[in-house]
């Protein structure tokens, strides 16, 4: 159910994006009449999808980092819509770069063979960086199910890595659609396809952040499922609230401390680390970007703030690249 919700949200959010900018494009008034209003109810929209996601964040995935971010986005897209809808235009920029990226990853989570080619790639160069590293394990199938149209297509996809531990016994770790970056290369595309530049400065900050994505990427791969399948974290201070918290008290549970710490903790706040730097680097190809970080700021601080001097970027580009 949360799934179907989910995903009609989210494409509901895309339409209204969609719809928004090309009033914005053919009236040309840079966010008064109608696109601003309807990009407004699209920003609530989008609040609402993120609202409806963390109880699978929190509860489900047991993810303290994306649960807190997408509790959080509700009142900040909710603010946006308000900001948006009372004149801040340079948060049309903001409202193409979201569309942008539900554009890049939607098709992915309905496209069968997308998906499935998509974590097959990714599940073959894990095997191949494990091996290379000397562990044995086997790749195994399992059932990928997609939702389309209403129902549900099931394919088998060769995305499961199967690792006998001599001490800790069986541990089979699930490549998913999630384990792949294409949430991360989804946003950079996005945010870079939304911004109006020159088309070889966009060649090159896709150049910087796409490849850069999929190698961290990788590497968190090897890394979670190693620490899963060697039990690397197995720490009794990890151990006990977990099995407290949230598997009943049941000790078989135990065994999921070294995913929880190596995946929830380490690889995601790693992750926010990442994307930062990241962000710096494409900022110094596509200063037009700063518009973005610039209204992210004012929505969680109140403040206004012009980060151009701190990548050394030309203050007259702006969102729309003018002064190039």
């Amino acid at each position: 159910m949360t799934s179907a919700l989910t995903d009609g949200l989210a494409w509901l959010t895309i339409g209204l994006f969609v719809v928004a900018i090309a009033l914005d494009w053919h009236d040309g008034d840079r966010g008064e009449g109608r696109a601003r209003y309807i990009a407004g109810g699209a920003w609530v929209v989008f609040g609402v999808f993120w609202l409806v996601l963390f109880p699978h964040f929190a509860f489900e995935q047991h993810s303290f980092i994306e649960g807190a971010l997408s509790l959080a986005a509700f009142p900040a897209c909710l603010y946006a819509a308000y900001l948006l809808v009372q004149g801040r235009a340079t948060l049309f920029l903001l409202s193409r770069a979201v569309a942008f990226m539900g554009l890049i990853y939607m098709p992915f989570t309905m496209i069968p063979p997308a998906k499935q080619g998509l974590i097959e790639l990714v599940t073959a160069q894990g095997e191949f960086v494990l091996r290379a590293l000397g562990y044995e394990f086997e790749v195994a199938t399992r059932t990928l199910e997609t939702p389309l149209f209403g129902e549900s297509v099931e394919e088998d996809v060769r995305g499961r890595y199967v690792f006998h531990n001599p001490e800790a016994g069986r541990f089979r770790i699930n490549v998913l659609l999630a384990c792949t970056g294409l949430g991360s290369m989804a946003i950079f595309g996005g945010l870079i396809a939304a911004v109006r530049a020159p088309l070889r400065r966009k060649l090159r900050a896709l150049a910087i952040a796409i490849p850069v994505i999929w190698v961290l990427n990788l590497a968190r791969v090897v890394f979670i499922t190693l620490a899963f399948s060697q039990q690397w974290f197995q720490f009794q201070f990890v151990v006990d609230p977990l099995v407290e918290f949230f598997y009943g008290g049941d000790p078989a549970y135990g065994v999921r401390a070294s995913y929880f710490l190596s995946d929830r903790v380490i690889a995601q706040s790693l992750s926010v680390v990442a994307l930062v730097g990241i962000a710096w680097a494409v900022a110094r190809e596509v200063p037009e970007l700063l518009t973005v970080a610039e209204d992210v700021l004012y929505i969680a601080t109140g403040d206004d703030y012009d980060l151009h001097d701190a990548v050394g970027s030309d203050r007259q580009l702006r969102a729309d690249g003018e002064g190039e």
